[in-house]
C-alpha cells in the first residue's frame, strides 16, 4: 500500500524498534521506493533488507530534502544530538515521530521548530507485530496526518490514542514498561514452583508457556480479564485459594499501584 506522503517517509534508526518498523512498513506492502533509512552503520542483517526491498539508506541527513514522515525511532540517550542536524528536513508538511520514551514534544521542537509531531510509546512485543502503542498528536497534525501515523504505527499492533501528552507518562508506565512485569511474573512462578518441589528447569517451562498461552487466550477471547479469571476458578478449589493470598488488601493490586506509581514517576522525570 503506498501511503499519500509529499515526501518520503524517513526513518532515523535501525536498530531493534526502527528496524521492527521498517519490517513492518515493508510487509504491510510499502514500497521500498517510498521508504529512507538514515542510520551510520545499520546491522549486515537491516542492510540487506533495506537494500533487498529497494529502499534508501543514508549515513546523515541528505540536503535538498524533506520529508513526508520524519520517523524517529534512536535511544532517548541520543536525542539531542540527532535531533540538531535532522533540522533542514523537517518542511511545512512533515509530520515528526518520535517512539523515544521521555522526549517531550517541546524538546523536540526546540531542535526542528514548530511542526506537525507526534509522541508515541510502543513496546518489545512490537518486534514481532504483537506491540501496542500509546501516541499523543500536538494540534498542528491534521486528521489526514493522524490517519498517515496510525497506519505506519499499527504494523507493530494496536494503537491507541491518548488526550494529554501527560498521558504517555502514564501509557510508559502500563504497556512500555509493562512486558517486563510479565516476564517478571514468569520468574517469580518457577521460582515458587522450584520451591514447591519441582526441578528448576521444568518450572520455568510450566511458567512460561502458561503465562504465553494465558496471555494468547487474552487476545483471542471476547471475554475481558476478570471472566476468564472466574472461568478458571471454582469455588473452593485451588485456584481459589491461591487468588485468596493475591486479591487480598495485600496482595497484587496495591503492589501494582506503588509500581505503576513509580514507573510515572519516572518517565515524568525523564521527560524533565
Amino acid at each position: 500500500m503506498e501511503l499519500e506522503t509529499t515526501g518520503p517517509i524517513v526513518l532515523i534508526g535501525a536498530g531493534n524498534m526502527g528496524g521492527a518498523m521498517l519490517s513492518g512498513w515493508l510487509k504491510s506492502g510499502i514500497p521500498g521506493s517510498q521508504l529512507l533509512v538514515i542510520d551510520p552503520g545499520p546491522s549486515p542483517s537491516m542492510a540487506a533488507l533495506i537494500s533487498d526491498n529497494g529502499a534508501r539508506h543514508e549515513t546523515a541527513a541528505p540536503a535538498g530534502l524533506k520529508a513526508g514522515v520524519l520517523f524517529l525511532a534512536v535511544k532517548p540517550q541520543m536525542m539531542g544530538a540527532v535531533l540538531p542536524p535532522l533540522k533542514s528536513l523537517v518542511g511545512p508538511d512533515t509530520v515528526v515521530v518520535s517512539v523515544a520514551a521521555g522526549t517531550t514534544l517541546s524538546f523536540m521542537q526546540s531542535h526542528l521548530g514548530d511542526a506537525a509531531m507526534v509522541r508515541a510509546m510502543p513496546n518489545t512485543p512490537a518486534m514481532i507485530g504483537r506491540g501496542v502503542t500509546g501516541a499523543f498528536a500536538n494540534e498542528a497534525v491534521s486528521e489526514a496526518k493522524r490517519a498517515l501515523v496510525h497506519d505506519l504505527l499499527k504494523v507493530s499492533g494496536p494503537v491507541e490514542w491518548v488526550e494529554t501528552e501527560a498521558d504517555i507518562d502514564a501509557v510508559t508506565a502500563v504497556s512500555g514498561s509493562g512486558p517486563a512485569y510479565v516476564f517478571y511474573l514468569v520468574e517469580c512462578m518457577a521460582e515458587a514452583g522450584r520451591k514447591a518441589g519441582l526441578q528448576a528447569d521444568l518450572a520455568m517451562r510450566l511458567a512460561r508457556e502458561t503465562v504465553a498461552g494465558a496471555g494468547e487466550l487474552l487476545h483471542q477471547s471476547p471475554d475481558d480479564a476478570s471472566r476468564l479469571r472466574q472461568n478458571v476458578t471454582s469455588p473452593g478449589g485451588t485456584t481459589a485459594a491461591a487468588l485468596n493470598i493475591l486479591m487480598a488488601e495485600d496482595g497484587m493490586q496495591p503492589l501494582f499501584d506503588k509500581a505503576i506509581a513509580a514507573a510515572r514517576k519516572r518517565a515524568e522525570e525523564l521527560a524533565g
